[in-house]
């Protein structure tokens, strides 16, 4: 019929508050969904009471409030901020090198180096002078990592970051076992190092590294109970009365367990958390996106490592 159509609609920007009642994270458009119910709305939207879902995406502003927060939230939340720096990044190609350290207030460059080595025609003389340049990249990566508790990475184009990474397997194995990642960038020295900020390099490698850490602890939990040893423990039940007798060193959980719990459920594993706290055991919480997670979810989605073994027969 001519003159009719759908009424027009527009987007009305406010500040909505919601009682949450779901969480999703949709991982293909990489949003996060909260379903709830509106509690506070400016009136003329006549909208409260009634059910609403944001959509989240990164860099979106939202404030959150609890009637309690649990340590192991708070520190979830920091550590997601800060993204676990300080980093060293070590930049380097066949003509310079540049050492700096990464943290929130910004990159220090702690140390340059120059290489000096010979042309590609006088390829003895320039392999020993390779191996200088390697040793002495060393040496300087070796002070900086004194003074400086964090993972290093090393980025530059071509083959001479691969070159260090192979030396300090070779030569310096004390280095070597905290380098998280080696990447390419287009050239070394200062400018590599902040190409590799720029980037974005380290917001992967961290993540990276955090990922490790998890399958690293979900694997210690699965060795033990293949081991038979009586310092380990699964299930929300077996769990609890590790919890409660001050036994456990670790609790792991998985994110899917703490979103997908049932109300009852969810108390009791938010008290054993607490109780977990409060013994000064620590809380890690194991992503369900990777292998990891998905073997603690086939124990249940709660596993501890305990401070010593227990019998169960007690």
């Amino acid at each position: 019929m001519e003159g009719v159509g759908r009424p027009s609609s527009r987007r009305v920007p406010a500040t909505l508050g919601l009682r949450v009642e779901k969480i999703y994270f949709d991982k293909d458009l990489a949003r996060l969904r909260i379903h709830g119910v509106v509690v506070d709305a400016p009136e003329d939207l006549g909208i409260l009471s009634s059910h609403h879902t944001l959509s989240l995406s990164e860099g979106s502003s939202v404030k959150i409030i609890k009637d309690s927060w649990a340590r192991h939230e708070v520190e979830s939340l920091k550590k997601a901020a800060t993204l676990e720096v300080p980093v060293i990044i070590v930049a380097l190609d066949n003509d310079e090198c540049a050492i700096g350290v990464s943290r929130i207030s910004g990159v220090e460059i702690k140390i340059e180096i120059r290489s000096k080595l010979p042309g590609k025609r006088e390829s003895e003389k320039r392999e020993q002078a390779m191996g200088q340049y390697l040793s002495s990249v060393s040496d300087s990566l070796a002070r900086v990592r004194e003074s400086v508790q964090g993972q290093i990475v090393i980025v530059g184009p071509a083959f001479a970051k691969e070159h260090l990474a192979k030396y300090l397997r070779n030569n310096r194995p004390d280095l070597a076992g905290d380098v998280a990642a080696v990447k390419s960038v287009s050239s070394g020295g200062a400018a590599g190092v902040f190409e590799a900020i720029r980037v974005g390099l380290m917001n992967k490698v961290l993540r990276g590294a955090r990922t490790m850490r998890e399958l690293e602890l979900v694997e210690e939990v699965l060795a033990r109970l293949g081991a038979s040893r009586g310092d380990v423990s699964y299930g929300i039940d077996e769990v609890s009365l590790d919890a409660a007798s001050g036994a456990v060193e670790t609790i792991l959980v998985s994110d899917e367990t703490l979103r997908g719990a049932e109300e009852e459920d969810r108390r009791r594993l938010d008290e054993i958390l607490r109780i977990v706290e409060s013994k000064a055991g620590k809380v890690i919480v194991i992503s369900t996106g990777h292998e990891g997670g998905r073997k603690l979810e086939s124990l249940g989605g709660v596993a501890a490592l305990l401070r010593y073994e227990r019998h169960r027969s007690e």
